[in-house]
């Protein structure tokens, strides 16, 4: 049996930050029924794909769900959204401000008619402040987090950070705000609100940055050194715009076995690097010293040799090495599963391996399971089903 098995979530959620978090919960296991407008989530819309197909940013975040149209414009598709709640153990929405105030759904309501709802409310500025009103996406997220402002080169202008954090970050402490009402709820059979500013999720990342400046002066880029001597980014043999290292020699133990493996133990009785302190003053130097050794390597000899003298580090994995590296592909990060329209579809499963997870399904179609759903759990018929449609209120798929 599935972690979540019993546990019931309406998913009212669009693009990634809040879509990340029902995914998690529908890998543990819960029955997460999507709902969606006409058109569907916006995220079928990203990328070029030919009519009729979901692109592939859809398919990643949306697996093992079911999908639910309902037009919440009109009044019979709020009056259905409102009968579902009773039904199911979690709200979650990540809407624009003021979206769900503009369809006429009140959180408070909500509850009201299901006391045991947990009701999941991710902005971007939270629902509070100066900025609440401000729409946000995961890079205008990370821009107010500070993440651009500690990546770059020391002496450059900040950068932009290339993975979603804001928006799978923010989803996936959602998710554990989730975790943790559901078991309270369990234990009380009371709900709550649960309320997550993607700005303030991604400033949590931001914990380690230059602690001795935490809190009284703005921490510093660090470009492709990081700190201490030994450690950053190296240039490897080889001309593709991947061919780097990253090296971490984070005690001296490691400064040690880095120099004996790199046949560089002259660097070991220069009284210039004999202690921690002394080598931070001449990381430039050392950086200088080790890149010697590393351009006439190739990246994945230099992760074997390193790794197994017991340094931390890792070649620079370009998106295809995901895919294609060995270590990945013996642990089956990346499966595959059919789609009726698209064909296989490759999909990185949960980065966690645990009992009561479910096995990997695809994205469902827009509407797909409309029917199901609401005879399931209103009990509604054939007649009833078919009047709905013809309404404009639900579609089914096809």
């Amino acid at each position: 049996m599935a972690s979540l098995d019993g546990m019931r979530v309406l998913d009212m959620t669009q693009y990634e930050a809040g879509t990340s978090a029902t995914q998690y919960l529908a890998w543990l296991g819960a029955d997460v029924v999507k709902v969606e407008g006409p058109t569907g989530d916006p995220g079928r819309g990203v990328g070029r794909v030919p009519a009729g197909h979901d692109p592939q940013y859809f398919m990643n975040y949306n697996g093992n769900k079911r999908s639910l149209v309902i037009n919440l414009k009109t009044e019979a598709g709020r009056q259905i959204l409102f009968d579902l709640i009773p039904h199911f153990d979690v709200f979650i929405e990540n809407y624009g401000p003021g979206v769900l105030e503009a369809l006429d759904i009140d959180v408070e309501h909500l509850r009201e008619l299901n006391p045991k709802l947990i009701c999941v409310r991710i902005k971007g500025f939270g629902l509070t402040g100066p900025y609440k009103d401000f729409l946000v996406y995961d890079w205008v997220a990370q821009a107010a987090a500070g993440s651009f402002s500690v990546t770059g080169e020391a002496d450059g202008p900040p950068r932009i950070v290339g993975p979603t954090y804001g928006d799978s970050g923010t989803g996936m402490q959602a998710a554990i705000g989730v975790l943790a009402a559901y078991v309270e709820q369990q234990r009380t059979g009371l709900g709550q609100t649960i309320e997550v500013s993607m700005q303030e999720a991604v400033t949590m990342f931001l914990r380690t940055m230059d602690l001795e400046r935490w809190g009284k002066e703005p921490a510093g880029r660090h470009g492709y050194l990081r700190g201490r001597a030994g450690g950053g980014l190296y240039p490897c043999k080889g001309d593709g715009p991947n061919e780097w290292a990253f090296i971490y020699a984070a005690t001296s133990q490691m400064w040690d076995a880095l120099c004996v493996t790199i046949d560089r133990t002259d660097l070991l009785q220069d009284p210039r690097y004999a202690t921690p302190e002394l080598r931070i003053e001449h990381v430039n130097e050392i950086y200088e010293e080790i890149k010697k050794w590393t351009v006439h390597h190739d990246k994945r000899e230099i992760m074997h040799v390193l790794g197994n003298a017991g340094v931390p580090v890792s070649y620079v994995f370009d998106t295809l090495d995901l895919f294609t590296d060995e270590h990945l592909v013996e642990r089956g990060f990346i499966q595959t599963v059919d789609h009726p329209v698209v064909g296989e579809v490759q999909l990185m499963r949960p980065a966690i391996i645990m009992e009561g997870m479910e096995p990997m399904e695809r994205a469902p179609m827009l509407g797909e399971h409309s029917d199901e759903v609401l005879a399931e759990y209103l009990g509604m018929d054939e007649a009833t089903l078919a009047r709905l449609q013809a309404e404009g209120v639900t579609r089914a798929r096809g």
